[in-house]
């Protein structure tokens, strides 16, 4: 079940600064009304592969997620997966040009990896 939480906050976490660099440009869609702002929004979204690709893989990790709760405890399952996945979405930002993280944020970043290592292995 490790593997299952560490693929989950990979998919979850890694994806995420994908995902927001793939909907840069839609705050310029404007529209006269709410429901006309919706569909063109979503329409921006979904018809551009830069934003799609990555919320697919993301979407992935929850099936993944669900799959490995059928066999893990709940009560670790959670923590280990959202604490890694903030991990990965570091990492990922940095891949797109995020700023590296500062000092206490490595050492968060390595208290995180040590604390859901500890919960994986126990």
């Amino acid at each position: 079940s490790g593997i299952g939480f560490i693929l989950t906050a990979l998919c979850w976490g890694f994806t995420n600064p994908f995902i927001k660099r793939g909907s840069v440009g839609i705050e310029r869609i404007k529209k006269g009304n709410w429901l006309m702002q919706t569909v063109a929004e979503t329409w921006f979204l979904f018809t551009n592969w830069r934003y799609v690709v990555p919320l697919a893989i993301n979407l992935s990790g929850s099936a993944v997620y669900y799959y490995t709760l059928s066999a893990a405890d709940i009560t670790v399952a959670v923590p280990i997966t959202n604490s890694l996945a903030l991990v990965f979405t570091i990492l990922g930002g940095l891949l797109v040009g995020e700023p590296m993280p500062r000092g206490k944020e490595l050492a968060g970043m390595m208290c995180i990896v040590l604390g859901a290592a500890l919960c994986v292995t126990s």
